[in-house]
């Protein structure tokens, strides 16, 4: 077998996560629409981000189920139906009646969008981790940076070519644009074959030596089993705490660089440090284990809070700036850990469905972080101080799930 295949099939991942990531990137699209529907609230329209993340999770779960049944390239086509619908949709929404236009937005961006990424998310994330059973953690992290990427990347050309044609028909090129390279995704990325897996197994056990065997799991468990383990909820809990950490200050990032004396470009480097992170996760889960990558990732997030409280207490902008490249690169490193850890400990035979259920740790985090910093920020008046006090308790609540982590897990994770 040629597995030089492989990295084909990784480049093509990253890329079609770049395009997905985009659903990222709602502050694009929030700013061109509230001008042309001015009866909109702040409130309702952030409404449609929270409705694209729930159902990006619902997607994934989706996903994973029909991973059982469904092969990677029904997957990807009905990914970009879902993509195509949503997009092209939302492009109809008329001006004259905000009311139902409301209504399409969250059916078509929210539902259709989200859960059409969802979908794609895990059958990219599912199918290249089977790939790469030598670098699991490399291969998550590249992938997931593209994902966390997306909107960075991509942003500054939506953003142009909103400017020169409105947003309306930029939704309908997208939703043609992000369909053509799902479809392109469905022709190339294949599942590995009975004789792909034999090769791509002896390359692990080369690459990991006698440790390859004891990092395996002896059985693979199925969803039902896997929420049975101590092991899962200890390292939920672990992740919701760093994610709503990362969240108290990452939507703020521009706002808390010009506040302290920097420039909101500045601020676009905890997306830069969030793609770094990701590598810098995976690579770490490769060489060293979970136990090394968590606690490296964990550390990095209570640095962050630390640096950032100390620019807070002293106005130092350089203490911000080193604050928020570890947010970035802690905030980062998580997707890419679940993704490498589920896969390891829990096997992968029913990756899909499970790294879809690891995946709805999303929704308590991006409730809880925004809803805590918003308070911290109005009980304050205005000061960032108690959301970087705030950071540290996260980080050292997480490091209370590292180790309850560690103790209900097995000495081979």
């Amino acid at each position: 077998m040629n597995t030089n295949k492989r990295w084909l099939y990784l480049a093509t991942a990253t890329l079609t996560l770049l395009f997905l990531g985009l659903i990222y990137a709602w502050s694009i699209f929030r700013t061109p629409l509230s001008e042309i529907f001015p009866d909109w609230s702040i409130s309702q329209m952030s409404l449609t981000f929270t409705i694209s993340m729930i159902f990006f999770c619902l997607g994934g779960f989706a996903g994973g189920l029909m991973s059982k049944k469904c092969s990677v390239r029904i997957r990807f086509l009905i990914s970009a139906l879902m993509l195509f619908v949503g997009f092209f949709a939302v492009s109809m929404v008329k001006p004259s009646n905000p009311s139902s236009s409301l209504v399409i937005l969250y059916i078509f961006y929210g539902v259709f969008g989200g859960g059409g990424v969802g979908v794609a998310y895990n059958t990219v994330i599912g199918t290249l981790n089977k790939w790469f059973p030598d670098k699991v953690g490399l291969a998550s992290g590249i992938m997931l940076m593209g994902f966390g990427l997306g909107g960075l990347v991509l942003g500054s050309v939506v953003n142009s070519m909103i400017g020169s044609m409105g947003i309306l028909p930029v939704f309908r090129i997208l939703g043609i644009v992000i369909a053509v390279i799902c479809v392109l995704a469905a022709f190339i990325i294949k599942a590995p074959s009975a004789e792909d897996s034999v090769a791509l197994a002896s390359l692990a056990s080369a690459a990991g030596g006698s440790d390859a065997k004891k990092s395996a799991p002896s059985v693979n468990y199925s969803a039902g089993e896997m929420l049975k383990t101590a092991r899962f909820w200890f390292f939920t809990v672990w992740a919701i705490l760093l994610n709503s950490a990362g969240l108290l200050v990452i939507n703020s990032a521009a706002n808390i660089s010009v506040a302290f004396g920097g420039t909101a470009v500045l601020g676009m480097i905890v997306s830069l440090f969030n793609g770094a992170g990701r590598i810098i996760a995976g690579n770490n889960f490769d060489r060293f284990g979970r136990r090394t990558a968590t606690i490296v990732n964990n550390a990095f997030m209570l640095a962050a809070g630390l640096f950032l409280t100390l620019g807070g207490l002293n106005g130092k902008y350089a203490f911000i700036l080193i604050g928020l490249i570890f947010v970035g690169l802690a905030y980062g490193g998580c997707p890419t850990i679940t993704s490498a850890y589920i896969n390891k400990a829990f096997g992968p035979a029913n990756f899909p469905t499970n790294f879809s259920i690891a995946n709805f740790s999303l929704i308590p985090a991006a409730t809880i972080g925004p809803m805590i910093s918003s308070a911290l920020l109005e009980s304050a008046g205005g000061s960032y101080n108690t959301n970087f006090y705030a950071i540290i308790g996260f980080s050292v609540a997480a490091l209370v799930m590292w180790v309850l982590l560690n103790m209900s897990s097995r000495d081979s994770e």
